[in-house]
């Protein structure tokens, strides 16, 4: 076969451009520091790859959301605590309004003392988030949480009891805020009794609180949303200054009787019961339906007590019980949502610390795929360059050679 010169330039020219699109190949793997400059280097491998990237991805942004969460529940958390630690402070100022010996001066300055209180509690239970968000509002977050109604003199909730989640992996959401409805206005207020009516014989009747845990116990056992009358109860005394305590008109089963003595205290289920007359006689009162309230109300009321003069002895203790009632109840629900905030932590802790563990595999896999050997890499390259230095030698060599050469 003859071998023309063009045939033979063109096949040093063909393994010379081969060469160096084998190196320039080298040297983009070199620069951009992947094994797979395109699918068609690994189809395979490629598949892998972005299958790995949509994982790394989806996996960023629920360590992002878990920033978010976490940033959002530390700062609900110190609202809280703040909140648990006011209500405490407002506690020992009620407390001290017990002593009979403070002058009406003594009362109005733990009045400031306790409106102060409230004022940093009203700040605190609008508390918003780094966006500006309300954190108690609910899905009404852009509303503030609680305000001030001039016309009833009363804080009133004006969110909903909505509760946002994110998601902080693929099977987990967890929440990210407490509805201000749930933590707040679930404050139930003291049980109590209406104001007692007497008749027949009676010239005075009074119900006291003596043992609350006992009259709630009772309450709870034997209040009735449904039929009001069976909540009415009477202290009916006869002719011979004889009691019994009935419900509705009927005998208690077992029945509770005893000898009357006009202004002696009778004892019944945590409440002392004091009638002043003779026989026949009756004193008649009910279960009242219980009430929710929160603790901007229930420190609103007792300020208006304190700085109310013509308020004192019974009256004013009976108020302050309310008051110490519903404090307690307040630190119940804000504790219960402090745990519930840190039992929330623990679990965004855990996830994140997994997400971490698969975020590092899937890295390294990816790595193991597409990225370079360095030392690999450049050898690849060092080789490429030898072998494009040994084509062009050769290409200059016979496209060089000619008849001459032959002739001696």
């Amino acid at each position: 076969m003859r071998i023309t010169f063009n045939y033979k330039y063109q096949l040093n020219l063909n393994a010379i451009l081969n060469a160096q699109e084998r190196l320039q190949t080298a040297s983009n793997k070199l620069e951009k520091q992947t094994k797979i400059l395109t699918p068609a280097d690994d189809p395979a491998g490629s598949a892998r790859v972005v299958a790995i990237d949509q994982q790394i991805n989806q996996l960023a942004q629920y360590q992002n959301n878990s920033v978010l969460l976490q940033n959002n529940l530390d700062i609900e958390e110190q609202s809280l605590s703040n909140i648990r630690d006011s209500v405490d402070q407002a506690r020992v100022l009620v407390l001290k309004l017990g002593n009979g010996a403070y002058s009406q001066t003594d009362r109005a300055a733990i009045a400031v003392q306790l409106k102060n209180i409230q004022e940093h509690v009203f700040d605190l239970m609008n508390q918003q988030d780094a966006n500006g968000n309300y954190l108690f509002s609910g899905y009404q977050e852009s509303q503030q949480s609680y305000v001030y109604d001039a016309t009833s003199g009363t804080y009133k909730f004006s969110g909903d009891e909505g509760q946002k989640f994110m998601q902080v992996s693929q099977s987990v959401t967890i929440a990210s805020n407490d509805s201000g409805k749930n933590v707040f206005e679930n404050v139930n207020r003291r049980f109590q009794t209406t104001t007692p009516t007497f008749s027949g014989g009676a010239t005075a009747a009074t119900i006291e609180t003596n043992d609350q845990s006992a009259f709630d116990s009772f309450f709870k056992a034997n209040y009735d949303p449904v039929t009001t009358a069976n909540n009415n109860y009477s202290l009916v005394v006869d002719a011979s200054n004889n009691y019994e305590i009935q419900k509705n008109g009927a005998s208690l089963s077992p029945a509770v009787t005893g000898t009357y003595t006009s202004g002696q205290v009778i004892g019944f289920n945590g409440l002392n019961l004091k009638m002043t007359g003779a026989g026949p006689a009756q004193m008649d009162f009910s279960l009242q339906a219980p009430e929710k309230t929160n603790v901007l109300n229930s420190m609103n009321r007792m300020i208006d007590a304190v700085l109310n003069q013509a308020l004192s002895g019974t009256a004013l203790s009976s108020v302050i019980k309310d008051t110490i009632y519903e404090l307690d109840g307040a630190a119940f629900y804000v504790d219960e949502a402090m745990s519930a905030i840190g039992g929330r932590q623990n679990v965004i802790e855990s996830i994140s610390g997994s997400i971490d563990d698969l975020q590092i595999a899937n890295k390294a896999y990816r790595a193991d795929i597409y990225e370079i050997d360095y030392a690999e890499a450049i050898t690849e390259l060092t080789k490429q360059e030898t072998a494009l230095q040994a084509v062009q030698q050769t290409f200059n060599r016979v496209t060089g050679t000619s008849l001459f050469d032959y002739i001696n």
